[in-house]
């Protein structure tokens, strides 16, 4: 790995050449290799437990409950399924011939796309970076990995993982900031999987875009939760406030804001409230204190989430909770928030951090059109035990992922792809659908003994025209 604050041009062009052959040659890797490799990851991310929460603690003041659970787990558990089911996966899937295609064999052969990019963001720095890496391995690609800048003690303790298991003609690591991340996506990989925000998620594909190259991007948004009045309110504050304040609130599939009933906003406020103080203590310096509460991960970032709640405060919006905000010590309480007028920044941008505005609503179909006025979300949060509301609400909107009565636990599910739409993404990762993203469906199509197409050619008679227009009939 390249130490500098950006990667040696040089260095990250030898790379990209070095990796040619060898995914030429991975093509023909076997079921068993690809197993070895994934099984050799798995123990040498677990070695790396103890470093990993010194890393975790210098970069984000990460509590080393929260690096196994948000890290370590998803990244495990992601190995643990692709070793169970590589086999399957890899297997040629026969397609039964259609009318129009008898006499014909058929099937589907899954190959590695070739050269890979994997591009982490600074949030979860090993789960976002390792688990996509799981993918492109199992599929059989090279990858070269670009974590963020802003995580370096984790950086370095990926990079020697990565380094001690892989020859770097199949996995290596660079890091950089921007200059490294574009004189990467200047080249033309076969594949970029792109973890980060819209923004960037658009210049991405616009560098893809020069060498038609496929991308995967896991992009985010301003994922609303719904509360109703026939929600069970306790569990609902207790799933909404630990998805929201884990990793201090940032997480791409983090509630962003709330719509609850006002015939039970007051009291799902003051369950929230007694949360807060149970979960990192009763007042505010306690809170601030608190060993539990992860950290913002630069001074900039957490200056913007200050300025966000102070502009909310100064146009009228009333303080439920926290407020406090340091960013040089790089710390913003959990804060709630209500009555957020519209033209509040906090209303328009995505938070990213620990503030929950929450807003009460009387008709679902109100907050349904609010939700549809916007970007579509990578996840939305329905509580509510009404069958009739929850297939309103399933059927009338659109995000990436749905959870009801339940908050993001589906970002761990391997049976489920994880992914965006539009604005908050394209294509899916994890389990069967990251081995689909780091992998080329290709049709194989061959002639059986008998060929009927023969009756269809040249010269065309009445024999032919009867032929071809009786087919039409049976294909209607």
């Amino acid at each position: 790995m390249h130490t500098d604050l950006d990667a040696d041009p040089a260095l990250i062009q030898a790379l990209f050449e070095q990796q040619a052959p060898t995914a030429l040659s991975l093509r023909c890797s076997t079921a068993r290799q690809r197993l070895a490799k994934l099984r050799r990851l798995g123990d040498g991310l677990m070695d790396r437990r103890e470093a990993l929460y010194k890393a975790f603690a210098a970069d984000l003041r990460k509590p080393a409950a929260e690096v196994d659970l948000t890290e370590l787990l998803p990244v495990v558990d992601e190995l643990r399924h692709a070793r169970a089911h590589l086999a399957k996966w890899m297997r040629p899937r026969r397609v039964w011939p259609t009318l129009a295609t008898l006499g014909t064999r058929a099937k589907v052969l899954y190959q590695p796309r070739g050269r890979c990019l994997i591009i982490g963001p600074w949030n979860y720095p090993v789960n976002t970076l390792l688990g996509p890496l799981v993918s492109a391995v199992a599929a059989g690609n090279t990858v070269i990995l670009k974590p963020s800048e802003f995580t370096p003690h984790v950086n370095a303790v990926v990079a020697e993982l990565v380094a001690a298991l892989f020859d770097p003609a199949e996995v290596a690591m660079v890091t950089g900031g921007v200059a490294t991340a574009q004189r990467l996506l200047a080249l033309p990989f076969d594949h970029v999987f792109f973890t980060g925000s819209p923004a960037v998620g658009k210049v991405v594909m616009e560098a893809a875009a020069q060498h038609l190259t496929s991308v995967t991007l896991e992009l985010g948004g301003k994922s609303p939760v719904i509360v109703d009045q026939s929600a069970d309110l306790r569990q609902a504050a207790e799933l909404i406030l630990w998805g929201k304040f884990t990793n201090a609130g940032q997480t791409c599939v983090a509630p962003d804001h709330v719509f609850v009933h006002r015939s039970v906003k007051d009291r799902f406020v003051r369950l929230c409230k007694e949360l807060i103080a149970k979960r990192y203590g009763p007042t505010a310096d306690e809170v601030e204190a608190s060993p539990d509460l992860t950290r913002i991960i630069t001074a900039r970032h957490a200056r913007r989430l200050g300025e966000l709640i102070d502009d909310a405060l100064a146009r009228g919006a009333t303080l439920l909770a926290g407020g406090r905000h340091d960013s040089a010590a790089r710390y913003v309480a959990p804060t709630l928030l209500t009555d957020v007028p519209a033209d509040a920044r906090i209303g328009s941008e995505e938070i990213f951090g620990p503030v929950l505005p929450i807003e009460a609503f009387d008709v679902i179909d109100q907050v349904i059109q609010r939700i549809n006025a916007q970007p579509k979300p990578l996840a939305l949060y329905l509580f509510s035990r009404s069958r009739s509301t929850q297939d309103r609400v399933t059927a009338h909107t659109s995000s990436g992922g749905l959870c009801l009565n339940h908050c993001v636990q589906q970002y761990v599910h391997g049976g489920l792809p994880f992914g965006g739409v539009n604005h908050s993404g394209i294509g899916s990762a994890h389990g069967h659908y990251g081995f689909k993203a780091f992998s080329h469906e290709r049709a194989c199509l061959a002639s059986g003994p008998l060929m009927p197409l023969s009756l269809f050619f040249p010269p065309y008679t009445r024999r032919t025209s009867w032929l071809s227009g009786s087919l039409l009939k049976m294909l209607r």
